[in-house]
């Protein structure tokens, strides 16, 4: 099996994060006691192309490397964050080129590949590349192509079941497999759709999960020649076990009695304060990860505002809380409105997640004795507060 990709360095603030390995690199990594005769294509930085080998050959597979004068980083603040992408420098570099029984090829920053398989899984990694595959000569036996939700709708600026004709339409993709992050993914072949559970897990490191996922599938798929839903479920709980522990090789360790299967996701009433430009910040980016996942969003700022009086805010607020699924309460500072909030919501049952990135243990009492998921990290928060709305 060959694994086309590029291998980058990686750097995050919360949680902390400092490593090399992009997508080529981490799906190489996942997969190297498993594929015996493993091999990764990839552009390398002349920085750091000895420390690539030298990694690569530790999680047991072979590399092909073409050097590259870009040392190329993504910097985040949090793992659900949008980089900052330094290092890329304009070069002519040819195109990577791989042929086997099974290929995995993903979306390049510093050039292109020309890929020939029988099973071939093609992850784009971004929009702009999604309807691309056949450009330059790749050929595909059997395609499947592994996109998350926003590159599948903004490649083929079309939504639902027409964005994924659309993709087969342009790619001849046999098989589509949609990632939607908590809330699983969709198998598409013809006209079924299979929906995918995702697992539960106390701690979420997203950075990689789609790598993850994209490498256990085209070798279940791809290698052992799995069905494309058995493949897709066995991928699944791969990430499971990888957002819970950062291993890339290690065992399935998620219950089996843990996955989500969401018939319906309620509204998420974010809760907590916005009086000061770093609490607006945390309240933005929490609406922007949350609405980034298709799930609906209530927040007091923004749908009922500072104008008014005190009994009509109130009652506007009440209104949305009571129509809500659960609760995601950013809690640093204890601020009384986002209490009574909480406080309000388990009155009447709603699931209420609370995020305290400092927590006072003598704070979090009447949380804890409510029935509130205490949490300490922004990623896992939300992915929580979205596990507490489904339905």
């Amino acid at each position: 099996m060959k694994v086309v990709g590029g291998v980058y360095r990686e750097e995050c603030l919360v949680a902390y994060w400092q490593r090399i390995f992009g997508s080529g690199g981490r799906a190489t990594a996942a997969l190297g006691a498993l594929s015996p005769g493993l091999e990764l294509h990839s552009y390398a930085s002349l920085a750091v192309d000895d420390d690539i080998r030298h990694s690569i050959a530790a999680f047991g597979a072979q590399t092909n490397l073409t050097c590259t004068e870009s040392d190329i980083c993504f910097r985040y603040l949090h793992p659900m964050g949008i980089p900052t992408i330094g290092g890329v420098e304009a070069q002519d570099l040819p195109p990577l080129v791989a042929q086997d029984d099974t290929v995995l090829r993903f979306g390049l920053y510093e050039g292109t590949a020309q890929v020939e398989g029988e099973r071939v899984v093609y992850d784009p990694q971004n929009w702009t590349q999604a309807l691309t595959f056949a450009e330059g000569g790749s050929r595909a036996g059997t395609l499947a192509v592994v996109l998350n939700q926003d590159e599948l709708e903004l490649s083929t600026r079309m939504h639902g079941s027409n964005a994924v004709e659309e993709l087969v339409r342009q790619t001849g993709a046999d098989v589509v497999v949609v990632k939607r992050g908590p809330l699983g993914a969709l198998v598409c072949q013809g006209s079924d759709v299979t929906p995918i559970p995702a697992f539960r897990t106390a701690n979420v490191f997203k950075i990689g999960s789609g790598d993850v996922f994209s490498a256990h599938f085209a070798f279940e798929w791809g290698e052992s020649k799995r069905s494309a839903v058995d493949a897709a479920l066995i991928a699944s709980r791969r990430v499971a076990s990888y957002v819970e522990t950062r291993d890339l090789q290690s065992d399935d360790n998620v219950s089996p009695a843990a996955p989500i299967y969401a018939a319906e996701v309620g509204s998420i009433y974010l809760a907590g304060p916005f009086f000061t430009l770093s609490q607006r910040w945390l309240i933005e980016e929490a609406r922007a990860c949350l609405r980034k996942m298709a799930v609906g969003v209530f927040s007091p700022v923004h749908d009922v505002g500072v104008g008014g009086s005190p009994s009509h805010i109130a009652e506007r607020d009440l209104t949305g809380l009571r129509e809500c699924g659960a609760v995601l309460a950013l809690i640093d500072g204890e601020d009384p409105g986002t209490m009574f909030e909480i406080g309000y919501a388990r009155d009447r049952a709603i699931p209420v997640v609370a995020l305290s990135e400092a927590p006072r243990a003598h704070a979090l009492t009447m949380l804890q004795g409510t029935g509130c998921q205490i949490v300490t990290d922004f990623t896992s928060a939300v992915y929580h507060a979205v596990w507490a709305a489904c339905r």
